[in-house]
C-alpha cells in the first residue's frame, strides 16, 4: 500500500476528482462522507485562498484507507484514527491491504472491533422482494409470516415489499421454531432490540441536532458503529449467561 501520511501538494485535486477515484472501488461514498471524514480529523486537506478543498494523492490514498478499514475490516473510526496518527509517526503497523509504516496497533484495534460491521446497518437496501419471494426464500409458510408480522417481529417496506434482512429474520425465527420457540417467545428479542435503538437514539440524536454540515452523517456513522458494538456485547453477555446456565 502506498503511504497514507498526509502531505501538501502544489495544485491537488477538488472534491469531486477525489470522488470519482473512489467511486469504482467504494460506489457508495458521497462528498457527504467524505466531509464528514474530514470534521472527523481523519484527512486533512488542504484550503485555497478562496477556501475551496484541495486534495492530495496522499490524501486520496487516506481516504481509501478509512473506507477499506470500514468496509473490510468493521473498524470503528477511532480505531482508525488511531491507526493513521500511527502511520504518520511513522512506526508499523497491520495495514488494511497490506505492510505500512507506523507503530503496531493492530491488536488493540482488533480487540476494539465489533465481531458485525456497522456497515450492515446501512439504510439502503438495494434488494426488493415479494412476500412471495420472501416466502419461497425463507421457506416458510404463509401463517409463519403473518404471525411474525402480527408478533411486530417483521415489517414491510412503504411499497410492501421486503430486503434481504428480512430473509435472514425468517430463517432465524424459523430455525428457532425448530427447538420449540414460538413466535410469541420472540417478542422478548424484539422489545431488548427496541430498547437498544432508543438507547442509540439518545446518544446520536444531540449530534444529529448539530449546526455544522456533516451533523448528520456523524450521527449516522455514529448509530452504525454502537449499534456493530452493542450486538458484539449482547453475544457476550449471552454466551456468558449460557455458560452460567449449564454450570
Amino acid at each position: 500500500m502506498t503511504a497514507v501520511g498526509q502531505q501538501s501538494s502544489s495544485g491537488g485535486m477538488s472534491i469531486g476528482t477525489v470522488l470519482d477515484r473512489l467511486r469504482p472501488d467504494f460506489p457508495d461514498v458521497t462528498i457527504s462522507k467524505i466531509r464528514f471524514l474530514e470534521a472527523e480529523g481523519l484527512i486533512s486537506p488542504e484550503r485555497t485562498a478562496s477556501g475551496y478543498r484541495r486534495f492530495s494523492v496522499q490524501d486520496c490514498e487516506r481516504l481509501k484507507y478509512v473506507l477499506t478499514a470500514q468496509r473490510d475490516h468493521y473498524l470503528p473510526l477511532k480505531v482508525i484514527k488511531e491507526q493513521l496518527d500511527a502511520l504518520d509517526e511513522g512506526a508499523t503497523v497491520a495495514a488494511v491491504d497490506g505492510p505500512a509504516r507506523g507503530p503496531r496497533r493492530g491488536p488493540r484495534a482488533l480487540a476494539l472491533a465489533p465481531a458485525v460491521s456497522p456497515t450492515e446497518f446501512l439504510g439502503e437496501r438495494r434488494v426488493r422482494m415479494s412476500r412471495a419471494d420472501l416466502l419461497e426464500r425463507a421457506g416458510v409458510d404463509e401463517p409463519f409470516l403473518l404471525d411474525l408480522q402480527k408478533a411486530g417481529l417483521l415489517t414491510a417496506g412503504p411499497a410492501g415489499y421486503f430486503d434481504e434482512d428480512a430473509v435472514v429474520l425468517v430463517r432465524t425465527a424459523a430455525a428457532m421454531a425448530q427447538y420449540g420457540l414460538e413466535v410469541r417467545h420472540l417478542r422478548a428479542f424484539k422489545l431488548a432490540a427496541d430498547r437498544e435503538a432508543t438507547l442509540l437514539a439518545q446518544v446520536a440524536g444531540p449530534v444529529a441536532l448539530g449546526r455544522d454540515a456533516g451533523a448528520r452523517d456523524r450521527a449516522e456513522e455514529l448509530v452504525r458503529e454502537l449499534a456493530a458494538l452493542s450486538l458484539t456485547l449482547h453475544t457476550s453477555l449471552v454466551k456468558a449467561a449460557v455458560r452460567g446456565v449449564l454450570d
